[in-house]
């Protein structure tokens, strides 16, 4: 069996589920799930596969802040591997080391948080200001 093929990452799956005593019945394609637990199974099925290169499309959208922060330190703290993150939620980058900000596909700023967000002028300075009065 391939180590790091489908029938492997499925029964390693299994085997940490049955030792956290989280077997349940999933229906096909995860039907009787919510979105948010299927995108932790998927992400946990890459994780499985260590691969050097990940890229997350929006692949925490469907949960919440919370868990999204730690899927970020858990990621970052836990696993060697270059993240390519893309997302629409702002927190989700707030601790990456570089951010590229897209406006109408073209590249508009690109460079470490900190340094956009010390420029006032800053795209990314700005939607993150827009965020931070939005949840307050």
């Amino acid at each position: 069996m391939n180590r790091f093929g489908r029938h492997w990452i499925n029964a390693n799956l299994g085997m940490k589920l049955e030792r956290r005593q989280a077997r349940v019945f999933i229906s096909e394609n995860g039907g009787n799930w919510s979105m948010g637990r299927r995108q932790l199974v998927c992400l946990g099925r890459v994780l499985l596969k260590k691969s050097k290169i990940l890229v997350l499309d929006e692949a925490t959208a469907s949960v919440d802040t919370a868990t999204d922060n730690h899927i970020q330190t858990t990621l970052k703290d836990h696993f060697d591997c270059t993240v390519i993150t893309i997302t629409h939620r702002i927190t989700s980058v707030l601790d990456s080391d570089m951010v590229l900000l897209l406006n109408q596909g073209v590249i508009e700023e690109y460079d470490s948080p900190a340094s956009l967000l010390e420029n006032k002028f800053s795209s990314f300075a700005q939607l993150v200001a827009e965020y931070t009065m939005g949840s307050e």
